[in-house]
């Protein structure tokens, strides 16, 4: 099994960060750290929805984001709502925004990284570039600021492959800081936890067809993004 010496141990404080939630849906801030969903092992049952689902039982997951990973997650409240918010997903009509601090100067203002992603099964959970047999993967980037330490980035997935953004900025040789695993050891050592977050996601509400747009703050970084 890869990473044998984790140990699991999810923040409590804040316990539940509630953005927004209506008859239909409920978004929310997961914290770096907390899964999304319950692992199979007793000590992996606390998660982001099994927290929600002691204020909304009815919650389902739409989608999910590494454990690591902080950000914005929205789940439905009932099968039509699930049925139209996954749809959305699944045809890329949602728009996702990450901001990540990555190792060292990235030389590029803009590009897109568009690489095929498989598990590296021996290594599960890792993922690594297969040209053969990798699905489809394709990340655009923007560089926000940066010095020759490192860079913040602004990253909009086209695709949502496990792991994307964490492999397709190592393949550029700018893994994120604190990435546990991916980044080399400097990187690793430069920030206490994995410095990706999912700051920004719009779609459109299932009932009301409404656009919504929502956003929170980057935890390590005090850079303002606009609107999406």
């Amino acid at each position: 099994m890869a990473n044998p010496s984790f140990v699991y141990n999810p923040p409590q404080s804040p316990y539940l960060t509630i953005l927004y939630q209506d008859d239909d849906i409920v978004v929310a801030d997961k914290p770096s750290g907390l899964l999304s969903v319950p692992g199979k092992a007793q000590e992996h049952k606390d998660a982001l929805i099994t927290r929600i689902n002691l204020v909304f039982p009815t919650a389902t997951v739409v989608h999910r984001l590494d454990m690591a990973t902080s950000g914005i997650m929205v789940m439905a409240l009932n099968k039509p709502s699930h049925r139209h918010i996954s749809k959305q997903f699944e045809l890329r009509q949602t728009k996702k925004r990450y901001f990540a601090r990555v190792f060292g100067q990235l030389a590029d203002k803009q590009g897109e990284v568009d690489l095929p992603l498989i598990c590296d099964w021996p290594n599960r959970p890792k993922q690594m570039v297969d040209h053969e047999r990798g699905k489809p993967s394709q990340t655009l980037f923007e560089r926000i600021t940066s010095n020759k330490n490192e860079s913040l980035v602004a990253l909009y997935p086209v695709t949502g492959r496990s792991h994307q953004l964490r492999v397709h900025m190592l393949s550029l040789g700018h893994p994120i800081l604190g990435d546990r695993l991916y980044a080399h050891e400097e990187a690793l050592a430069m920030a206490p936890r994995l410095q990706l977050h999912a700051q920004s996601l719009c779609f459109t509400h299932p009932t009301t067809n409404q656009w919504l747009r929502f956003q929170t703050p980057i935890p390590f970084s005090d850079y303002q993004p606009s609107a999406q």
